[in-house]
């Protein structure tokens, strides 16, 4: 057995553990030498395989309970030859059991502490706010010195092709075979001295001197700018709900971190 967390479906309960399971967890769908299983590990099952990719028509009533029986049966033997007591089978079990609580605990974290509607509105507001009025599309064409850059905008001026410099010198992989493009962008989302030199920039103008940021040193030109559109609340409110989430969760667990002696 390799040494890594083996998955099982109580992972998978845990994520998405219904409503209904906890209502119907007494009621078996099966019993196997004596040993009922709950209608509840049914569903479970067949949401797990369904998320595999098996069509409906293989996970009918029947067919979960073939597959329910075979996994009962095959336990119980492992159990009956001492398989579980195994250390590394005991200690994934153990894992897989922390695992499925942890995520129990923040599930249930997360549904009696609701993002509240106003918060969501005001990280709105906040990242409308950062994000100004228009997004803008430079190029640029990134070097390690100074005199790189320099060099750089003579050729410019000598009426050397952007492009073609942007793919043949430029550091920046990603942009240099685009010639330098990095489409639409928004100010709030590049390093500060870049982000200050392109907003100064008229449509097609190409900076005077050389920018350096943590990067290196850019050649900036900007190929053109529009009002930015930014979308409305409902768009974005699912993504908000999921980001303040996570950092609710974020400081849950740092506060429980915190107050956890750990050696």
């Amino acid at each position: 057995m390799q040494n890594k967390l083996i998955p099982t479906l109580a992972l998978a309960a845990a994520l998405v553990l219904p409503q209904w399971a906890q209502a119907e967890e007494d009621k078996a769908a099966v019993t196997v030498n004596g040993v009922a299983v709950p209608a509840a590990q049914a569903e479970l099952l067949r949401q797990d395989r369904a998320s595999r990719g098996q069509p409906a028509e293989a996970l009918n009533e029947n067919a979960i309970r073939e597959m329910l029986v075979s996994m009962e049966i095959l336990a119980q033997e492992a159990v009956k030859k001492g398989i579980d007591k195994r250390p590394q089978v005991a200690a994934t079990i153990e894992l897989n059991r922390k695992d499925i609580l942890g995520r129990m605990l923040l599930e249930d974290y997360m549904k009696n502490n609701p993002i509240k509607e106003e918060d969501m509105k005001a990280e709105y507001d906040r990242v409308k706010a950062s994000a100004g009025s228009k997004e803008y599309h430079p190029r640029h064409i990134l070097v390690q010195t100074e005199a790189e850059a320099k060099d750089i905008l003579a050729k410019l001026a000598k009426k050397a092709k952007f492009e073609d410099l942007a793919k043949k010198q430029s550091k920046d992989a990603g942009s240099a075979k685009n010639g330098g493009d990095l489409g639409w962008l928004l100010p709030g989302n590049l390093v500060p001295e870049f982000s200050e030199a392109m907003v100064k920039l008229k449509k097609g103008e190409t900076a005077k001197a050389p920018v350096k940021t943590q990067f290196g040193w850019h050649v900036i030109r900007l190929d053109d700018a529009r009002d930015l559109k930014f979308p409305e609340f409902e768009q974005l409110k699912p993504r908000i709900t999921t980001q303040l989430q996570q950092q609710q969760v974020r400081k849950y667990l740092a506060e429980l971190r915190a107050a956890a002696k750990v050696e």
